[in-house]
């Protein structure tokens, strides 16, 4: 990739992940209730998602997902239903006085990982803008 490229894919990444969304959220209220270094170590979940769907992307299976109404639609919906099921989750969890406990037996690391995984894979905005982001960057000339 060439500088002046680069000069401009890098703020463009920012301004992407700045955007509201599901895995905002969750990572906002895994700080909040885990702690910021649980959090950020979770996170690793959602950027192995966003890493397979940059592999999708580059292969060109995310057309796939373009151009099945039905695959796009089992994608969708599957999505909508894990973020139903946090929602649930975090709508019965018990409401008692916040207090941030750092040696509670749920928070394990892969447990918040995976979370932050299934709600980016069940997000197909996410596939979605890579497939239209990235190819804007890409230059076919230049060796891989």
């Amino acid at each position: 990739m060439e500088l002046s490229t680069l000069l401009l894919f890098i703020p463009a990444c920012f301004a992407l992940n700045l955007a509201p969304g599901p895995n905002n959220l969750l990572s906002i209220n895994n700080a909040a209730y885990y702690g910021f270094a649980r959090s950020c170590a979770g996170g690793l979940g959602r950027l192995l998602a966003f890493v397979i769907m940059i592999v999708l992307a580059s292969f060109g299976l995310a057309v796939v997902l373009q151009t099945s109404e039905f695959i796009f639609s089992v994608t969708k919906f599957a999505g909508v239903a894990y973020l139903l099921w946090l929602a649930y989750q975090l709508w019965k969890a018990p409401t008692d006085e916040f207090k941030f406990d750092s040696n509670k037996k749920n928070n394990s690391i892969a447990k918040l990982a995976r979370q932050e995984f299934f709600v980016a894979a069940g997000n197909p905005k996410a596939i979605l803008i890579f497939t239209a982001f990235l190819p804007q960057f890409v230059s076919p000339q230049l060796p891989a």
